[in-house]
């Protein structure tokens, strides 16, 4: 089931999620309603606050940027297959010199920005069947990682950019969080839910 996607200015995007336990209810069906709903959208990554839940799970599938021509053969072979789920995540390092890629979020459609971050990342997680991981990720595998992993810390990307740029961005956001938008997926407005 496709769901409805958190736009910009709801509270559950700037609450730190909680870890949950393996015995979350209904983990299993809502994790493949999270992919459905990340597919749809045509996105990358997704994170439970984007779809309401604050909870410590998202998910990313990195296979779009496999086509990008300016990458080398290995990052495309990396991008291709990386499709996970992470539950209960824990970023153990970052590192390396801060690089600037365009972002963007489902939560907050329309505004793309570079975002300077760390390309090295040391990840500690469970998978959908809880099992844990310690992987190391590097490049844009790292960056979808780290946006992700933001949302499940309350963080969003347009809070990585340098007060000039939210100045030039605000009324974007303020028309986001209002529901003056078209999009072409599911969305939940703040704005919209206040005046029911």
């Amino acid at each position: 089931m496709v769901l409805p996607i958190v736009a910009y200015g709801d509270p559950v995007l700037r609450k730190k999620a909680k870890e949950i336990t393996k015995d979350y209810p209904n983990l299993k069906e809502l994790i493949e309603n999270m992919k459905e709903t990340m597919y749809q959208a045509y996105g990358v990554g997704l994170a439970a606050p984007q779809v309401g839940l604050p909870i410590r799970i998202f998910m990313i599938d990195t296979s779009p940027f496999a086509e990008d021509e300016e990458l080398e053969e290995e990052e495309k072979e990396q991008l291709k297959n990386l499709k996970k789920v992470f539950i209960n995540a824990k970023i153990l390092k970052e590192e390396g010199d801060e690089w600037a890629f365009n972002e963007g979020c489902l939560s907050i459609p329309d505004v793309r920005e570079d975002v300077f971050r760390k390309p090295e990342i040391t990840i500690e997680y469970y998978d959908e069947d809880f099992e844990k991981h310690t992987e190391t990720y590097s490049g844009l595998a790292a960056r979808v990682i780290q946006h992700e992993y933001d949302h499940i810390e309350g963080i969003l990307f347009t809070d990585k950019l340098s007060s000039l740029k939210k100045r030039l961005i605000k009324s974007k956001l303020s028309s986001i969080s209002k529901g003056k938008i078209t999009v072409d997926y599911r969305m939940r407005f703040p704005e919209l839910k206040k005046g029911r």
